[in-house]
């Protein structure tokens, strides 16, 4: 058209590059971490059940040995025993550790329903971190009312709860957290197993006549 600028046409946006997998055995130690703490709760009044110990432990192998889907998913099981209600009520924060059950609500009255599948994403990956966050926290409340020296990795908390609102997503928060679990870790005490049943008596042997 005469006239008319003489413009190169707009370039649509590149779309952001798709996130980069986190190693599996990071995803599971956020997990298999509080879990531990989970089990060493003054709650229980004594042992577990082994009910709970046997997938945790299950779990706990598996990580051991780099079988990080098995571990999961032993984790997962876990998680399904945690929110029994034959168990003592877990206390905030570790009722994070059950697994979630969704009351049904009709589409329109879910807040997120409006959302973009991206905007689900980001809210879904937030809400995660938060957890991630609260267990922290949680696990060093435990820690420091059962001497487990943990000095030298609340500063890796601290800075979590700095980094979790940063426009650069949240790696920054992941690097701190990541290094809370690692460390702790290695630092409980494995959860004591209660007394077991005794082997039955082998039956006697008929007297020969």
């Amino acid at each position: 058209m005469p006239g008319a600028p003489n413009r190169p046409p707009e370039k649509a946006a590149a779309p952001p590059p798709p996130p980069t997998p986190e190693p599996p055995e990071k995803r599971a130690l956020r997990r298999l971490a509080p879990s531990r703490v989970a089990l060493l709760l003054d709650t229980w009044k004594g042992p577990p059940s082994p009910d709970l110990l046997g997938p945790f432990r299950k779990a706990e192998e598996a990580f051991a040995h780099g079988d990080y889907a098995t571990a999961t998913t032993s984790l997962d099981l876990l998680s399904v025993r945690f929110a029994e209600p034959r168990w003592a009520t877990l206390p905030e924060p570790f009722r994070l550790l059950r697994v979630a059950i969704p009351a049904p609500v009709p589409p329109h009255w879910d807040p997120d329903h409006a959302l973009t599948p991206a905007e689900k994403d980001a809210k879904k990956a937030r809400r995660a971190a938060d957890d991630q966050l609260a267990l922290a926290n949680g696990c060093l409340a435990w820690a420091g009312a059962h001497g487990v020296d943990t000095a030298d990795l609340a500063p890796r908390v601290e800075g979590a709860a700095a980094r979790i609102t940063e426009p650069a997503g949240l790696a920054p928060f992941y690097e701190e957290i990541d290094a809370f679990w690692t460390g702790l870790y290695g630092r409980l005490p494995a959860p004591k197993s209660g007394p077991s049943a005794p082997a039955p008596a082998a039956a006697a042997e008929p007297e020969e006549a």
